[in-house]
């Protein structure tokens, strides 16, 4: 789904300042979701405006980052297999094992998302996460290039972002929070959030204060590439990418 409205309509004046709506209380921030205490890394600072805030749908969140989906139908499929070769306790023992797994992996998506919280703020975006060791993640939008939109049913989608500099971010330490098959240049991703093309507009108009982005929320591809390399990104139009900000030491993350 393009979401390119907001800097084709800019055009020319994509970087000048937009109004934003007028935020969240910071205080609300810290009894909801993992807190930071006071960490200027995961907390917003009083000249900041919090536009937004959120956590992933756990349903959504385990069939996508956790595959429950496609494990219940493997385990289910064995299970059939089974029963028509005529091997009714082989057939028990993979519904058992299915059952098993798939309640596992729903406990450990509940948890990811009660140890996730995501802030958007208007010069920021903010990622408290980490089930067993918290982790917080600093990605000032001005490093922001090009970010993604993957809608998935009931107003619930991904947003990705590809960041300038060098890579400063790894897969494991971000994970589930990271695009799949980005594995050169990591990809923090806002997971299997609510109302998710709504934020991403708020991203695009956040972001767009600190001057036009390469491909401006674009729909998330996610076919696996045979050659394990990243995706490069077309050239730009001319007038329509701001200077990138090479070795920006504003992107952080590091274990709380």
């Amino acid at each position: 789904m393009a979401l390119n409205d907001h800097v084709a309509a800019s055009g020319p004046q994509a970087g000048a300042v937009m109004p934003l709506s007028a935020g969240i209380d910071h205080a609300a921030l810290e009894n909801d979701g993992p807190k930071a205490f006071g960490d200027r890394m995961g907390t917003p600072q009083p000249d900041e405006t919090v536009l937004w805030k959120g956590r992933p749908q756990v349903a959504l969140l385990a069939r996508t980052a956790f595959h429950t989906r496609a494990l219940g139908l493997y385990m289910a499929g064995l299970a059939v297999i089974a029963l028509a070769i005529g091997k009714n306790d082989a057939a028990i023992v993979a519904a058992v094992l299915g059952v098993a797994l798939i309640g596992l992996l729903y406990v450990l998506a509940w948890a990811s998302a009660r140890s996730t919280l995501y802030i958007l703020t208007d010069t920021r975006v903010i990622m408290r996460i980490g089930t067993a060791i918290e982790t917080r993640i600093n990605i000032p939008l001005k490093q922001v290039t090009s970010a993604h939109l993957r809608l998935r049913g009931d107003n619930h989608g991904d947003i990705a972002f590809e960041l300038s500099g060098e890579r400063l971010l790894g897969n494991l330490l971000l994970w589930p929070h990271v695009r799949p098959w980005h594995y050169a240049m990591p990809q923090p991703m806002l997971r299997a959030v609510p109302d998710a093309a709504s934020v991403a507009q708020m991203v695009a108009e956040a972001r767009a204060r600190f001057g036009a982005i390469d491909r401006n929320l674009t729909e998330i591809k996610e076919a696996p590439r045979a050659s394990g390399q990243t995706h490069v990104q077309p050239a730009a139009a001319v007038g329509r990418l701001a200077p990138v900000l090479r070795g920006n030491p504003g992107l952080e993350g590091a274990p709380a």
